[in-house]
């Protein structure tokens, strides 16, 4: 397979109820326990990992949301027009077999395996919608991408919505 043919992405839309405003990826046999610790210098606002869970930051404090995941073979792009808010920060999985948990011990989602197993990985969390506050149609959405990638640096690569401005400068 040559870097130029289109990455192969496995896609999985979900309903997942958050409180807190808070969904967790969670590697098998890791928990979502104990406190997420701020990288200094590197911080992205509305994602923290920690080896083999990471915490997604919504809109709303509690209530059911859209997330779309998609697990890829290598970095599939940017949906820089879809979506708000985007960020990306690396990620290590220990077994290669992620889900997505609901706050407080929720419902467990599975999604597909990890293409390289075991190592490391990038995500690319979008937000669409973030600021909304209509409870009828909110128009939020949360797009999650994780594809094989060497540890790098975090970084935002796109920032519009004023609640992700909050969770990026806390005061």
């Amino acid at each position: 397979m040559t870097r130029d043919e289109t990455p192969v992405v496995q896609i999985k839309q979900l309903e997942v109820e958050v409180d807190y405003s808070q969904a967790y990826l969670v590697d098998e046999g890791c928990d979502t326990s104990g406190q997420f610790d701020d990288v200094p210098g590197h911080p992205v606002g509305i994602i923290r990992v920690e080896t083999g869970k990471a915490i997604l930051i919504v809109g709303p404090q509690w209530g059911p949301v859209e997330f779309t995941v998609a697990v890829a073979d290598r970095d599939p792009g940017a949906d820089l027009d879809g979506y708000e808010d985007i960020v990306e920060i690396s990620y290590e999985s220990p077994s290669g077999r992620l889900s997505l948990q609901e706050w407080g011990g929720g419902r467990t989602h599975s999604l597909p395996p990890l293409p390289a197993g075991p190592g490391s990985y990038r995500l690319r969390y979008h937000i669409r919608g973030m600021d909304e506050e209509n409870w009828v149609d909110p128009g939020d959405h949360y797009f999650l991408q994780i594809w094989p990638e060497p540890p790098c640096y975090p970084a935002v690569l796109k920032s519009t919505s004023s609640s992700f401005q909050c969770w990026l400068n806390p005061e």
